[in-house]
């Protein structure tokens, strides 16, 4: 009897792909917060809601990078480093508004970076078990 036959043997792809996402997104988050006189987030969306969307996303992006584009293999350890490294570039973002005329260091906006960080970790996380039971 033979094996069955494996699926397509998956390359790793290379570092600067893997993480070119979320240095975009870092990049987008830097050149907003640069910006004095930023108008109001859309459709009834608060200033938190807009930094909680924002930051989940960008913890996903991490993600993206740490598990090589294949979210399903995310780890525990995985996901608290991505929310470290979120959680880290909020407060090097809030640090570097305070340098920008008109914008303001907030406490409560680091909150929700680290809040939308968190969530979007756990649910990768909680897919990636899912996943594996299937």
């Amino acid at each position: 009897m033979t094996a069955p036959a494996a699926g397509p043997r998956r390359h790793p792809i290379p570092l600067l792909v893997r993480w070119a996402p979320a240095v975009l997104w870092a990049a987008l988050i830097f050149t907003l917060s640069s910006i004095a006189g930023l108008p109001a987030p859309p459709g009834g969306l608060t200033d938190k809601h807009a930094h909680f969307i924002t930051y989940g996303v960008f913890c996903a992006l991490i993600v993206w990078g740490l598990t090589d584009r294949s979210p399903r293999r995310t780890t525990w350890s995985m996901a608290v480093g991505a929310v470290v490294l979120a959680a880290l570039y909020g407060a090097s973002d809030e640090w570097h508004q305070s340098f920008v005329p008109g914008r303001e260091v907030s406490a409560l906006d680091l909150a929700a970076d680290t809040g939308g960080a968190a969530l979007a970790a756990v649910g990768l996380r909680a897919w990636a078990i899912i996943r594996a039971r299937r």
